[in-house]
């Protein structure tokens, strides 16, 4: 059966309405609450703390039945600039989905990253972009075989999350989380409080306050 395209109704989101997610790091997208999509933090980033490029964009998704990758590459005509490949491929472990070949051409395209719940591959030359985040779940030298199944741009589950087409994709050293535009649009307030409130809290406890004044704890019980 030949690899599926599908076109998706995408929830437009402005430039400006991305922006304020920028700074956000993922444990605070993470914390606003389950509706937060936190991906399996077993999907790990590819660099080590530290040197991990932070991966931002939307999403465009490819269901991979592996070990065929043809899905993904459909997926090199449909990605453009600043968008993230989300490749579920069911968490498959013995074959890479993709490598330095196909990552370079996206990389080349202005593609912000990859995310694979399954391989990669070639990791030394992923591993040395600074402007290509790569995240997943295993690593093997080992190359798909057979590139004529799976889809482009449907649902997917990804390190169990739904993540649909067009949903914002934030990975960073902590991990993974994807946030549907509704949520992009409902929760941007509350993350900005947040970072507001973590702000208050270290110059408070800069300054020399107590633990209790900073995080307004109520008076501990003092035993025996």
């Amino acid at each position: 059966m030949p690899v599926i395209l599908h076109s998706p109704q995408i929830a437009p989101l402005t430039q400006a309405e991305l922006a304020r997610w920028h700074p956000v790091p993922v444990a605070v997208a993470v914390d606003l609450g389950r509706d937060a999509g936190q991906i399996d933090p077993a999907i790990r980033p590819l660099c080590p703390p530290g040197r991990q490029p932070r991966l931002f964009g939307r999403a465009v998704t490819v269901r991979c039945e592996a070990p065929d990758f043809g899905a993904v590459l459909q997926a090199l005509d449909v990605i453009g600039p600043g968008e993230v490949l989300v490749i579920d491929a069911g968490g498959h472990r013995d074959t890479a989905m993709i490598g330095d070949i196909l990552s370079g051409h996206l990389r080349a395209k202005g593609v912000a990253g990859v995310v694979v719940d399954g391989a990669v591959r070639d990791v030394g030359t992923l591993g040395g972009w600074s402007d290509f985040a790569v995240f997943s779940r295993w690593i093997t030298p080992r190359g798909p075989t057979g590139a004529d199944r799976g889809a482009v741009n449907l649902p997917v589950v990804v390190g169990g999350c739904t993540v649909s087409p067009g949903d914002l994709i934030i990975g960073d050293d902590d991990g993974l989380v994807a946030l549907t535009p509704a949520i992009v649009r409902s929760r941007i307030a509350d993350a900005e409080a947040k970072l507001a409130r973590e702000t208050a809290w270290i110059a408070g406890l800069a300054e020399g306050k107590s633990a209790a004044e900073v995080f307004g704890l109520p008076a501990a019980l003092r035993g025996h």
